[in-house]
């Protein structure tokens, strides 16, 4: 059982993920293919988007510089691209030294452009890549976007970096908000090597913007294996969150269909959502919360099935303890087939509840 801790200091934000699907009672999902048993997708799209700032000198990842270490990482993930996925490199203060702001908060290029990959070339670029200048977030992801225009197919920019935006009043979460409002199928994942407070706070409110992750990264096959990861997830279908709200009350909850939905609720709160069940459907729920900050031991998160009356119906929950950035739990509720003399066509309303555990020591 899950249980609500007290903060012990303060109020802050989680952000809930959370998918909604109804099937056919014992039925799976699966994907629709083409006519020639293929996917029938157009090829997906992968900017890496990199970060050749001055403090990537800094050598403390398995004893090597964060430009090493990166490096290295970039060699085994062009060795691991498949051959459907589209991939471009784009860079972030790679090639001016020099201490002009507005100079500094321009430099960011496309080093090897969004295409069919020449795995030699691409390394041979990125061979050539040294700590240097600025760092430009912003209008890296700016850029980046622009590197993956043309054509109807999924998204997806892949941000590494040691720290924080240097080039504001452009706010890089503002930036990714707006990629997220073109509706052009993007997602952003960022990962921090090393990071500190403010540059995690920032990565992560840029990944939430459009539906993507973000990961601490402390040493270099971490680095590898969460960016080959991501290259591999570009070319499943992505499916953009839509944001919601859900209310304290299942009465005033707001009515989802099955889809992909993000809201953010306080640490001890929780919310909830109403979903139509026809008979002979299975409703499959599951919720995700993320914090990327230190917490005391026993947290968690629980996702319940209710009817409009209260009455529990069926429960997920998950606990861990430590660092998280991401806890899941999920249900399924198979409604049974109606009856000759029910009413086939009138759905049940299920109340789905999202509530968490968390406690965070602040300052």
């Amino acid at each position: 059982m899950i249980t609500r801790k007290r903060l012990a200091a303060g109020v802050c934000a989680l952000v809930a993920t959370f998918a909604t699907g109804i099937l056919p009672a014992a039925d799976t999902a699966s994907a629709a293919p083409g006519p020639d048993g293929q996917s029938g997708q157009a090829a997906p799209k992968v900017d890496l988007v990199l970060d050749v700032s001055g403090s990537m000198r800094t050598a403390d990842i398995d004893g090597t510089s964060r430009m090493a270490a990166a490096k290295r990482a970039f060699n085994e993930v062009l060795d691991a691209v498949p051959q459907e996925v589209q991939l471009g490199i784009r860079t972030l203060g790679a090639n001016y030294p020099g201490e002009d702001r507005k100079v500094g908060c321009k430099d960011t290029r496309a080093l090897y452009p969004v295409g069919p990959l020449n795995r030699t070339e691409a390394k041979t670029a990125v061979a050539t890549l040294a700590p240097t200048g600025w760092t430009p977030i912003g209008p890296a992801l700016q850029g980046a976007a622009e590197d993956l225009k043309g054509g109807d197919t999924t998204r997806r920019i892949v941000l590494i970096t040691d720290g924080e935006d240097t080039c504001q009043p452009l706010d890089p979460c503002e930036v990714a908000r707006d990629i997220a409002a073109q509706g052009i199928h993007l997602t952003i994942d960022t990962l921090g090597l090393i990071p500190d407070a403010k540059t995690r706070e920032q990565l992560t409110c840029i990944a939430e913007a459009t539906g993507g992750t973000y990961t601490s990264v402390q040493h270099t096959d971490q680095l590898s294996g969460k960016v080959k990861q991501l290259v591999d997830r570009a070319a499943d279908p992505v499916q953009v969150p839509v944001a919601t709200t859900g209310a304290a009350s299942c009465e005033s909850a707001p009515q989802l269909k099955p889809g992909l939905y993000t809201d953010r609720e306080k640490f001890t709160e929780h919310r909830s959502y109403k979903v139509d069940v026809l008979p002979g459907q299975e409703l499959r729920a599951s919720a995700s919360l993320g914090v990327d900050r230190k917490t005391n031991p026993d947290y968690g998160v629980l996702l319940r099935a209710v009817t409009a009356h209260g009455r529990e119906i069926v429960r997920g929950s998950e606990a861990g303890d430590g660092r998280t950035d991401l806890i899941s739990t999920g249900l399924r509720y198979p409604k049974a087939p109606a009856d000759d003399s029910d009413d086939k066509s009138t759905p049940e309303t299920v109340c789905l509840e999202v509530s968490n555990s968390f406690q965070v020591r602040l300052g």
